[in-house]
């Protein structure tokens, strides 16, 4: 298989593993930023705090900032909340030329701005991140967890938000 091959092949079977779609947002002495991510995944529950990993794009203007500022919060949005990813990938313009204009935020224990209407929020202290290839993976220590009363993760699988079902 030639590179460009493996690389085509990789790209079309992981559009089929439907992931969860969060913000991931960072604010402190480098400013406040944030990305969507579907590259969230939680490391471990146990040790002095739980962890979790993101993956940044390198060449994300969040990435530095996140970096400098040595905290993130994961916002796991809902199924009514494309819109604030769209923004925060940036396929659709900031509202007044700020991401952070779409929703409320709130300040979390280590900084980051929570949004207040995501799903999920983890709280988060940088404890490692480390570049491979064109990501950097970075993992947090979870300070904080803010769960909202109800609500369905946005997904995103074959190339398109997707919604869970209950069954």
């Amino acid at each position: 298989m030639t590179r460009t091959d493996l690389r085509q092949g990789f790209l079309n079977g992981m559009s089929l593993a439907a992931a969860s779609v969060s913000i991931v947002t960072t604010d402190g002495p480098a400013g406040r930023n944030g990305v969507t991510v579907s590259a969230m995944t939680p490391v471990s529950a146990d040790g002095d705090a739980p962890t979790l990993l993101v993956c940044l794009n390198a060449l994300a203007p969040t990435l530095p900032t996140l970096l400098e500022n040595g905290c993130f919060c994961v916002n796991v949005l809902t199924t009514d909340q494309a819109q604030i990813s769209d923004v925060f990938s940036g396929r659709t313009p900031a509202p007044g030329g700020d991401k952070f204009n779409i929703g409320a935020f709130s300040m979390a224990a280590t900084g980051a701005p929570r949004f207040d209407a995501a799903l999920v929020s983890f709280d988060c202290r940088l404890v490692s991140a480390e570049k491979i290839g064109t990501h950097h993976i970075c993992i947090g220590a979870v300070e904080d967890v803010a769960v909202a009363a109800d609500g369905t993760p946005l997904l995103y699988g074959l190339r398109s938000y997707l919604r869970a079902e209950k069954h």
